[in-house]
């Protein structure tokens, strides 16, 4: 039986291998130790689904610190100033934010985000899924990932943004270069891709607020524009992060989980063959879609209080906790046999939309791109099969296929 020490060597993001279906190494660990440091990151990593639960949800961990202490106070060095337009993209994201701009900010968007509104968007979401759907079934043979699910993603928020479908391939390219800082090894080229993008999608997003300011609409770019809660209202700055994550977090997380999980499909046509035939619902079969072959695999937390002790191990102020979704999402002490994709599960407690105050906004909006979605792969594609092996990006905390080519 391998040690830890040879465990946690080969958890290597740069090992290709590794990356491809990391699975067998993020299941060992998980049973070796609910908790281990990796010293190429300077990173605490979390195994286990209860550890990585309560994590998301401790208060006494956060996003961001700058909010309690100075760079220096927190012993970080200062944002290296070549990537001021992706800091500035970053600044008031939801996803870095800790109360109270955290809980300001999320309130005024979500009077305009609710789950009714979401809903009311069905009509429009089934419309485009059946547009982007036709010229595949015509093809016969298609890439999953640029035939319909970049289009649909892209196309179902700019169309709820308020954004002009024609300029849905910029957004796109943009938002592929910017997802690539998140990553946790990035080199200085991808950085350089990352901060343009950055400074082109927030020029872009700031002409469509004036836009909106002028010529106000029923799109949800104008109703954060205008959102106000007790005399409150979203500045510019928040609107174009606000905007900008939607779509990157949005989109990226619904076409990854939907080719993530039709590949599983695939692979278990057995299971394709209980949507397909009506015995399970696409609402129900996503869940495990999500939870066997996770979208975001990494999220991270530091530590802001003392006293903090994850799994026995006490860390100090300071210390970077690194959440494994992946592994927690196929741990054994939570789900039954969870190395079996099973479309029947319909456990939405998987970790695949996060958890405590940072939970998915959008997660009501991925739900039913992808039921939609699945809906119209199983009725007008049953029959269809892999045309080729896929493969994944090169990518741990952001896990997708760099294509999914599909034959009827």
């Amino acid at each position: 039986m391998a040690s830890l020490d040879d465990l946690i060597a080969r958890f290597d993001v740069t090992d290709p291998a590794f990356v491809q279906w990391p699975y067998p190494v993020l299941d060992e660990l998980r049973e070796a130790t609910p908790i281990f440091f990796d010293e190429r990151t300077d990173q605490w990593v979390l195994t286990r689904y209860t550890e990585v639960h309560e994590t998301l949800r401790d208060r006494r961990l956060g996003r961001a610190y700058t909010h309690r202490y100075s760079h220096e106070q927190f012993g970080k060095p200062e944002p290296d100033p070549r990537w001021s337009r992706f800091h500035e993209h970053e600044r008031w994201s939801l996803l870095a934010l800790e109360p109270p701009d955290h809980t300001r900010l999320r309130r005024l968007v979500t009077k305009v985000f609710t789950p009714r509104a979401v809903e009311a968007l069905r009509p429009m979401v089934e419309s485009l899924a059946d547009e982007l759907i036709e010229p595949c079934v015509e093809q016969g043979r298609f890439d999953l990932i640029t035939g319909y699910a970049q289009p649909y993603s892209v196309a179902v928020i700019c169309s709820m943004l308020g954004v002009p479908r024609a300029d849905t391939q910029a957004l796109l390219d943009w938002s592929h270069a910017i997802v690539k800082m998140y990553e946790l090894r990035t080199d200085d080229a991808l950085k350089v891709a990352a901060d343009a993008a950055a400074g082109e999608f927030i020029d872009y997003t700031r002409a469509l607020i004036a836009e909106k300011r002028r010529r106000p609409d029923a799109s949800l770019l104008s109703g954060l524009v205008a959102v106000e809660d007790e005399g409150e209202t979203l500045a510019e700055a928040e609107i174009v992060s606000t905007a900008m994550v939607l779509l990157e977090a949005g989109h990226e997380a619904t076409v990854n989980s939907l080719a993530n999980g039709m590949r599983a499909m695939m692979l278990h046509r057995d299971q394709w063959q209980r949507v397909t035939s009506g015995e399970v619902s696409p609402r129900t079969a996503i869940e495990d879609m999500i939870r066997w072959d996770a979208p975001l695999h990494l999220f991270e937390r530091w530590v802001l209080d003392e006293g903090v002790v994850i799994a026995g191990q006490p860390l100090p102020v300071g210390a970077e906790v690194a959440m494994l979704f992946g592994a927690a999402n196929r741990d054994p002490r939570r789900f039954d046999d969870p190395g079996r994709f099973d479309v029947g599960r319909g456990d939405p407690a998987h970790v695949g939309f996060g958890g405590g105050i940072h939970f998915c906004i959008g997660a009501p909006l991925a739900r039913l791109e992808l039921e939609v979605s699945l809906d119209r792969l199983a009725r007008r594609l049953p029959d269809v099969e892999l045309a080729a092996e896929p493969e994944y990006h090169p990518t741990f905390v952001i896990r997708g296929l760099t294509a999914l080519h599909l034959t009827t």
